[in-house]
C-alpha cells in the first residue's frame, strides 16, 4: 500500500484523536509529554486529512548518548503498511540532529511483531529489564500493568556510535 504521510509534532489538539491508541490514562500521558519542551518531543504521522496514524514519543534525558523512543503506535488499521517504519524514521532523524549518536527503544517481549520491525530497521536487543506503568481497563478502573522489556539500540552514525 503507499500511502502519503505528513509528519509533525502532536500537539494537544491532536491527543483527542489518538483514542485507537489507548484509554484516557494513556491519553493523559501523552497531554502531558506533550508539555515536556525541550528534552522531550513527540512525533506524529498524519494522512492528508489530518488523521493522525501513528505517533512516537523522544526523550532526550534518560540516557546520556541517546535519544530514546517510547509509546510507539500506529492505527490498527494501518499496522503493517509502512506507519511505523516512517514514525521510527522521523524520530530517529530527529535524535540525529541533536548530535546523539544512538536511538534507544524497549519493546515488550510479548510483542514480536514490533521487535521484528526494529529488527529490520537496524536495531539489536542489548539488555532486558522490568518496565511497569499505570493503564486503564474497559470499565474505567486503573491498574499497575507489568511487563519485561527488550532495550534495543541503533548507531545514527557520528562519533560514540561504534560499541
Amino acid at each position: 500500500m503507499n500511502l502519503t504521510l505528513e509528519t509533525r509534532d502532536l500537539t494537544l489538539a491532536d491527543v483527542p484523536g489518538l483514542m485507537w491508541a489507548g484509554g484516557q490514562t494513556h491519553l493523559n500521558a501523552v497531554a502531558k509529554e506533550i508539555g515536556r519542551i525541550g528534552d522531550a518531543e513527540y512525533v506524529g504521522v498524519f494522512l492528508p486529512s489530518g488523521r493522525c496514524v501513528g505517533k512516537a514519543g523522544i526523550t532526550y534525558t534518560e540516557a546520556p548518548d541517546a535519544g530514546v523512543i517510547w509509546q510507539v503506535a500506529v492505527h490498527p488499521v494501518l499496522q503493517s503498511c509502512g506507519v511505523g517504519a516512517h514514525v521510527m524514521r522521523e524520530a530517529e532523524k530527529r535524535i540525529s540532529a541533536r548530535g546523539l549518536a544512538w536511538a534507544q527503544l524497549g519493546v515488550e517481549i510479548s510483542n514480536p511483531r514490533a521487535q521484528a520491525l526494529y529488527e529490520r530497521l537496524g536495531y539489536q536487543a542489548i539488555r532486558t529489564e522490568d518496565s511497569a506503568w499505570d493503564q486503564e481497563r474497559e470499565d474505567g478502573t486503573i491498574f499497575r500493568y507489568e511487563t519485561v522489556l527488550t532495550i534495543m539500540r541503533k548507531p545514527l552514525g557520528g562519533e560514540g556510535s561504534q560499541g
